[in-house]
């Protein structure tokens, strides 16, 4: 996975902006436009508000492409006490919480609180969205099969491990909460395999397609 990074300062405050993670959900925008303007150079202006505004706006960023640094307290990130997977229609899968990623080989390629994992098979960043999406005109709904997530049995939410199989998908471990506005929510911790290719027709699932459809990633 990439990583262009950028970073702003004020006297309180030391912004971060990952260009290859982001997809412009427009998260900071609306949240800031007066440090958070696309029309403007630097487009990120942190003197125009508090630092303390400014990270709380950056935490609500869903793909972790913002991040923040405190100069003059001890204010920092803390993962949400509950793993949040949001299943988004047409779109990428956003973690949140205490979220590691690791490759087959069980080599960290991500420790963050937000994350967009690229569900379409499109990114030229895998495994982070890329908007490939919005390229392939891919469509998925934001439904789940709930039988596949028996409920947990302890509302323990430690780190969520997220494990990406060579060519395949990605395995779940640990407690978390899926939500969508079609399942609304389930708290399990059943190690599901998530679809990367963008073929299952059990999405968010596998059902092994990537093997028919060559997916590399």
């Amino acid at each position: 996975m990439r990583k262009k990074i950028l970073t702003y300062d004020n006297d309180e405050i030391r912004v971060t902006y990952d260009i290859k993670r982001c997809i412009h959900a427009a998260e900071c925008v609306k949240g800031l436009p007066t440090v958070f303007d696309p029309d403007k150079k630097p487009w990120i202006q942190p003197e125009h508000e508090s630092a303390e505004k400014i990270a709380n706006v950056i935490e609500r960023c869903p793909t972790g492409a913002l991040h923040y640094e405190m100069k003059k307290s001890d204010q920092s990130e803390k993962p949400s006490s509950k793993n949040r997977i949001r299943l988004n229609a047409d779109g990428p899968v956003y973690f949140f919480g205490d979220i590691e990623v690791q490759d087959h080989d069980g080599n960290v390629v991500l420790e963050d609180t937000r994350f967009a994992l690229c569900r379409c098979g499109g990114s030229a960043n895998k495994p982070a969205c890329d908007n490939s999406h919005k390229k392939l005109d891919w469509k998925a709904d934001a439904g789940a099969d709930k039988s596949k997530m028996p409920e947990a049995e302890s509302d323990q939410h430690e780190r969520l491990l997220v494990k990406l199989m060579k060519n395949g998908p990605a395995i779940l471990g640990g407690t978390y909460t899926m939500e969508s506005s079609e399942i609304g929510e389930v708290t399990s911790d059943r190690g599901v395999a998530l679809c990367r290719c963008g073929a299952s027709s059990t999405k968010p699932f596998c059902d092994g397609s990537h093997k028919d459809v060559g997916f590399e990633g």
